[in-house]
């Protein structure tokens, strides 16, 4: 594809802010190296998780860190985004992500899907549920993973299920209706919002990886592109782009304040 005239102006590669990354691509802040790293333990030792966070903190962006370092030969992970189903209708869209016949009544759907799970404990893989947007699940699917969870009387830890959403969904799973679930997940991990490094280390990142050459967004820039993005990936994706798009427009070679301001100003104010 050819590049636009913006990129050709600062000699990126390609967009520095496109959506399509590989994981081997994607960036992590230092800040959140700890959580990764609290995941995989708690994987490796075969416990249930859960991770919350406000809109645009990078939850998404962990599970695929998480994907990244995680030995495929030891564990198949199923990600599934379909929250606002039925218990049913659930456990069928699992079994389709998985690959599995779909059956016709509920408990032929958990019977063949329980049955996957112990064949690959069998096979020595570890099967995980990454279930995100969870905060949208009903409380009769909350209510029932509990029993998914469970193998031989509660002895054998062959399932992780990690649940991810926004923090709305703690509240609800420490209400006395989700107790069986909540007992028995131990990795608890909410997301902080995003540092103003972070957003710097971000932006730096993500240029130097298309071949952007020298500073192009001052520091008093990416201090109110912070503000502005509240270090939201999206936003400072967008804002970013408009950024330079507005200054190859006039011919300028990096971006400061003032241009920042006016970007920020047509973003809220089209008119």
């Amino acid at each position: 594809m050819k590049s636009s005239a913006w990129q050709r102006h600062f000699g990126f590669r390609e967009p520095p802010f496109s959506k399509d990354l590989d994981d081997a691509d994607l960036w992590l802040p230092s800040s959140r190296e700890h959580v990764v790293e609290d995941l995989v333990e708690s994987l490796g030792e075969r416990q249930h998780a859960v991770i919350v966070g406000e809109p645009g903190v990078g939850k998404t962006c962990t599970l695929r860190a998480l994907r990244a370092r995680l030995p495929e030969s030891g564990f198949r992970l199923t990600y599934c985004h379909n929250a606002t189903l039925g218990r049913r209708d659930f456990y069928r869209q699992l079994c389709l992500a998985i690959g599995l016949p779909v059956k016709a009544t509920a408990a032929a759907v958990f019977w063949r899907l329980s049955n996957h799970v112990e064949q690959l404990a069998r096979d020595r893989v570890h099967p995980v549920f990454l279930l995100d947007e969870a905060h949208l699940l009903r409380d009769d699917v909350l209510q029932h993973l509990h029993i998914l969870s469970n193998y031989q009387w509660d002895q054998k830890p062959i399932l992780s299920i990690v649940l991810v959403g926004l923090p709305d969904l703690w509240r609800r799973l420490s209400l006395g209706i989700h107790r069986s679930l909540w007992s028995r997940i131990h990795c608890r991990l909410s997301l902080e919002h995003p540092k103003p490094e972070d957003t710097a280390e971000y932006i730096h990142y993500r240029l130097k990886r298309v071949g952007g050459s020298s500073p192009l967004f001052a520091s008093d820039a990416l201090a109110l592109l912070h503000e502005a993005s509240a270090g939201q990936l999206r936003d400072i994706d967008r804002l970013a782009t408009s950024c330079l798009r507005l200054a190859a427009r006039r011919k300028l070679n990096h971006v400061d304040r003032e241009l920042l301001q006016n970007a920020i100003d047509s973003d809220s104010h089209p008119d």
